[in-house]
């Protein structure tokens, strides 16, 4: 079990935030350009699933899964966008999201004076106690094929 990489985004799409932890295989194209087909990809599948769902739905869009990775999905009230890709074992990583911005992102990035919301998150604090996180979890192994 693993944790392959981890996407954050604001409510515009920009990427303020990524770290890989055992991605096995590169996009082969620029970050830049990954970080759009990302976001993109999240907008249509939000988009689709609130126009299909025959029910409201309270939480929207959660999760999904190929044949080798779960994407999970977190959206904060504020229009941040958490996105982890792990392997299959995994089975819901929304609780992990949540407790990445209540626990992480808000006491080291939104009570950080220094640190400005809507830009890069560029401080080495939070990225230091999020790779400790992740490193900590249940279904985290640095061996994982």
């Amino acid at each position: 079990m693993t944790v392959h990489n981890l996407y954050i985004f604001d409510r515009n799409g920009s990427c303020l935030f990524y770290n890989e932890w055992n991605r096995k295989k590169q996009a082969g194209i620029s970050k830049e350009e990954e970080f759009k087909l990302m976001y993109g990809m999240l907008f249509s599948i939000r988009s689709f699933v609130s126009k299909m769902s025959p029910l409201d739905m309270k939480d929207g869009f959660l999760s999904f899964q190929t044949s080798k990775y779960r994407l999970h999905y977190y959206e904060t009230p504020s229009g941040l966008r958490f996105v982890m890709n792990t392997d299959l074992s995994v089975p819901n990583g929304r609780d992990t999201l949540q407790s990445i911005y209540s626990n992480l992102y808000v006491e080291y990035i939104v009570k950080n004076p220094v640190c400005v919301l809507g830009h890069s998150l560029d401080s080495e604090l939070f990225s230091s106690r999020l790779d400790s996180f992740i490193r900590g979890l249940p279904f985290y192994s640095p061996r994982a094929a």
